[in-house]
């Protein structure tokens, strides 16, 4: 185990992985210690070098009595990386840790490259942690550990994995009340609002769908608003996703982190140009709606079927966009796929693309060679999108 001593606190930390690797600094939320980012550490070792410090108060570390802040929490970061030999690292924190990483950039901006900040804010409100500090104080940490993990997990993941629920009880029910109080003080103290402006590195914002505790309204988005040039993505879970998608958070921090600024350049270009041909086949009323309902679980596959399917295949020059929209009718009607049957159905009525005689024949031609079945359900779901088409008119 190794340890740090700052101003007579013992402060511990955990440096894993291969020393030819980037550092990723790991901080964790309060109430939590290192153990959080056990279900990530094994996706992030391949590309990183990992160094997970239990702020003080929590876990191995001391828990000197009294309100801590921020600023306190960032210089105990600082003070670990010199001992772990690290001048510069790439720094990734849950809600409170967040909150250390940012205090940490703007503080001592050069021994921070990159940001990823998950499941934060930089701003709380004061009255509501003042009175849980109050609580703990008065009763302890058992008093609030029910409340805690219930914004922690989400009802589902808690139901499905009781083992991970009661171990975080358990965690911050015997944590030292002096360290969930101390910490608790500089969440409610913090004053980043007005300073994370001036933050000047690569930020990376990640918020879960289902976190009640710093949700993307009224928290992300404030940070995707303020950091000069932050990125955004959303993955699935609450307040904890080390804990509950360690996938989707390894992969979103290893792209960000790891990714070849040329490559991803690229990429951007090719669904740029996928987006031009999707619109012009679809309109752009259809295409804002389907981006608008991208989720953590489609948002991947639907920037791969804009790169490739509309920007590599409808971009091909050898057939015109009609001839490419009535293969597609007689393949989806073929196949039985409806749902995509239906949206060029009404995409190539809509923009022009076919006439209604020409659909007919498509179908026709589909009764010899996929069967009459198949194209007696594609007349049937073609005659309800002019029916609409007509109400609408």
């Amino acid at each position: 185990m190794a340890f740090t001593t700052r101003g007579g606190t013992r402060l511990h930390w955990r440096l894993e992985g291969a020393d030819d690797r980037p550092v990723l600094v790991l901080l964790n939320s309060i109430g939590t210690d290192i153990g959080l980012w056990d279900r990530t550490v094994p996706l992030l070792l391949p590309a990183f070098r990992l160094l997970r410090i239990d702020a003080r108060g929590h876990g191995g570390s001391d828990a000197p009595d009294g309100d801590y802040s921020l600023a306190m929490l960032a210089a105990d970061v600082a003070a670990i990386m010199d001992d772990a030999g690290i001048r510069t690292a790439a720094v990734a924190g849950v809600s409170l840790g967040g909150m250390v990483a940012m205090q940490l950039a703007l503080d001592h901006p050069e021994r921070v490259s990159a940001l990823a900040l998950i499941c934060t804010s930089a701003t709380m409100d004061p009255a509501a942690w003042g009175a849980r500090i109050d609580t703990v104080r008065a009763k302890g940490t058992g008093a609030i550990a029910e409340m805690a993990v219930g914004r922690f997990l989400s009802p589902d993941f808690a139901a499905q994995h009781p083992d991970i629920a009661a171990t975080l009880r358990d965690g911050i029910a015997r944590q030292a009340d002096t360290g969930y109080a101390g910490a608790g003080a500089a969440i409610r103290d913090m004053a980043l609002l007005e300073r994370i402006a001036g933050l000047a590195v690569p930020t990376l914002v990640v918020t879960a769908m289902r976190d009640v505790s710093t949700p993307y309204a009224g928290h992300g988005e404030h940070l995707v608003a303020a950091i000069p040039g932050a990125r955004h993505v959303g993955v699935d879970g609450a307040h904890l996703p080390p804990i509950e998608a360690p996938t989707a958070l390894a992969t979103a921090l290893r792209r960000f982190l790891t990714a070849d600024k040329t490559v991803e350049a690229a990429s951007d270009t090719l669904f740029e140009a996928g987006l031009i041909n999707r619109r012009r086949v679809l309109g752009d009323e259809w295409v804002e709606r389907s981006l608008a309902k991208r989720t953590p679980l489609t948002a991947d596959f639907q920037a791969m079927i804009t790169r490739i399917a509309w920007g590599e295949i409808w971009g091909r020059p050898g057939l015109d966009d009609r001839t490419r929209r009535l293969i597609v009718l007689a393949i989806t009607c073929a196949l039985g796929r409806w749902e995509e049957f239906a949206l060029h159905v009404r995409a190539g009525l809509t923009q022009g693309g076919f006439t209604r005689d020409e659909l007919k024949e498509v179908l026709m031609q589909a009764a010899i060679y996929a069967g009459v079945p198949a194209a007696n359900t594609g007349f049937a779901e073609a005659q309800k999108i002019i029916d609409m088409l007509e109400q609408d008119a």
